[in-house]
């Protein structure tokens, strides 16, 4: 699994950026100031300007690696699926490795999503959420065509898993671990069964 949020010992703009990935998920954005940020990596704030030319770039790579990170754990789980059907399920078993993660001070729900909702409407930040939560769903969509054997209904299935997934998401957030993305992959394999 890759390191969502680790003590990074690399260069400085690694350090930055794993500080500023462990305090936006943990504080939020907003909260998070470029201070604490510096103070984190144990550098100084000087070589974070050299490295981002603002903070709205530290953000816009945060979210790009978050983006990045989740793809690796897809592509770990998708490693492992024989059929279509386990590859749908490696969707919802990427989420629910994302929740188990050991993140300082609990799971707080998707990272991508809890930093739109901090991003003014018309930020380019949004634009890299809704890509990635538009992925996903693309991802379901092939699998299911796969299983199907039309794209049509894939589509309209896809669009329905990815509103289970992302609502089972926003509730492990809230509840602080993965139990509700386990149930959401149990009533996603039930339906597929049922196909």
């Amino acid at each position: 699994m890759p390191a969502l949020s680790s003590q990074a010992t690399g260069n400085a703009r690694d350090r930055l950026l794993d500080a500023a990935s462990t305090l936006f998920y943990r504080d939020g954005i907003t909260a998070t100031g470029i201070d604490a940020i510096v103070k984190r990596a144990g550098v100084a704030k000087k070589s974070l300007y050299n490295h981002f030319a603002s903070k709205r770039e530290l953000v816009a790579v945060y979210l790009e690696a978050r983006h990045a990170e989740w793809l690796a754990l897809y592509d770990a789980r998708l490693s492992d699926a024989s059929t279509p059907r386990d590859r749908v399920m490696a969707v919802f078993l990427a989420y629910e490795d994302h929740a188990a993660y050991a993140y300082e001070h609990g799971f707080r729900g998707c990272g991508l999503l809890n930093a739109a909702a901090e991003l003014p409407a018309g930020d380019p930040g949004r634009a890299v959420v809704r890509g990635h939560k538009e992925q996903v769903e693309a991802l379901l969509a092939a699998h299911l065509s796969d299983l199907l054997g039309g794209q049509q209904r894939a589509t309209a299935l896809a669009h329905q898993l990815a509103f289970l997934l992302e609502g089972a998401m926003a509730r492990a957030g809230l509840e602080g671990g993965s139990d509700c993305l386990y149930q959401a992959r149990q009533m996603a394999d039930e339906l597929l069964a049922a196909l």
